[in-house]
């Protein structure tokens, strides 16, 4: 395997079975995993609810592969994701299938958002993370990653997340202000993107407050605002959605990691239907149509998303969590620790 390698270095271990919040090794050891496929096992390893239908697809010689075709279980998922996420929301949204990554699904918005609005730039925050492809690096913080590009990563700007100034500049000060003046020389923007918490850029909770004020301002200016909700969406933090406690509705939201339920590769781009002007394969790719996923992505919804007990049980224990972390920080002398996130993602700031 290739020296690229990373999460395997630091578990000097091979795995073997996993049911639930357990992994175990091929020696029998039993591992809890708070890893959770960095939020693609939002429902843990192997869910007998998701199985069994899985199983039983598969059995009957279920499409597979379907590209873009029509299927039973794209059909039953659209139907089920309408029913079950979109309506009880008040939520509008056509659903794309961008390809089986979250990468896909940013790579999609970015392309819309500049098709929509006729416009190059983009607005990212500092130490976002959004993906690994040249589109997705471009509004990603992390120079290291950066750097692998290889080329300049052009035709964003980025801004200071929530609280990077610890609260000594007063919230969007710099974004709103070289917005405004003409001699600040940024580009008029098609469309910010954000994630409302922030996961591979140290689990940095954004406030309820600055994701309203940053809706607003978009609006005031006439730029889309898109959610990428990889990696917090799918009820991390909580509820389906993490923007939902904020009360706003981006113009376009990006999802992937635990959509399919049971780690299978899938994406969405969520886009209100107003600005859904792709042209027919416009933007395609080979495995849009991964229908094993869809079959456990609509499983998932019904078991899960039918009422809100997961989404109380998600929030109770990330308290049990923030409690338990803040006794490790307030036990600490030797260095400074900070309790951060919300929901179940959650970490120690060093």
């Amino acid at each position: 395997e290739s020296e690229v390698r990373s999460y395997c270095r630091s578990w000097p271990v091979v795995f073997d079975t996993a049911v639930g919040s357990r992994l175990t090794d091929v020696d029998g050891k039993s591992y809890l995993d708070f890893f959770a496929g960095a939020g693609a096992l939002n429902y843990g390893h192997n869910p007998p609810a998701l199985k069994k239908p899985l199983l039983e697809y598969l059995s009957r010689d279920g499409v597979t592969h379907g590209l873009d075709m029509y299927t039973r279980a794209k059909g039953e998922f659209l139907k089920t994701f309408r029913e079950v996420v979109l309506e009880p929301r008040g939520l509008d949204y056509k659903v794309q299938f961008p390809g089986p990554t979250g990468a896909n699904a940013v790579e999609s918005a970015l392309k819309l958002a500049r098709k929509i609005s006729g416009k190059e730039a983009m607005i990212n925050f500092t130490n976002a993370f959004h993906g690994m492809t040249l589109g997705a690096l471009s509004v990603t913080g992390n120079s290291m990653k950066r750097g692998g590009a290889g080329i300049p990563l052009v035709h964003a700007t980025p801004m200071p997340y929530d609280n990077y100034f610890d609260g000594k500049v007063p919230d969007f000060l710099w974004f709103e202000r070289v917005l405004e003046d003409q001699g600040s020389s940024l580009n008029d923007p098609a469309a910010v993107i954000v994630e409302t918490v922030q996961g591979e850029g140290g689990i940095n909770p954004a406030r309820i407050e600055w994701l309203q004020g940053l809706a607003e301002l978009c609006k005031r200016h006439e730029i889309l605002l898109i959610v990428d909700d990889v990696q917090m969406g799918v009820g991390r933090t909580g509820p389906f959605f993490s923007f939902e406690a904020a009360g706003i509705e981006p113009d376009i939201v990006c999802l992937s990691k635990s959509i399919s339920g049971y780690g299978l590769p899938m994406a969405l781009v969520l886009i209100k239907p107003e600005y859904d002007q792709w042209g027919p394969g416009e933007h395609n790719g080979t495995f849009r149509g991964h229908n094993p996923a869809f079959v456990t992505g609509t499983a998932a919804l019904r078991e899960f998303w039918c009422d809100d007990t997961l989404e109380k049980s998600t929030i109770a224990k990330g308290e049990r969590v923030e409690e338990a972390l803040g006794r490790i920080a307030a036990s600490t002398s030797t260095v400074e620790l900070t309790p951060k996130g919300r929901g179940l993602a959650r970490g120690l700031s060093f």
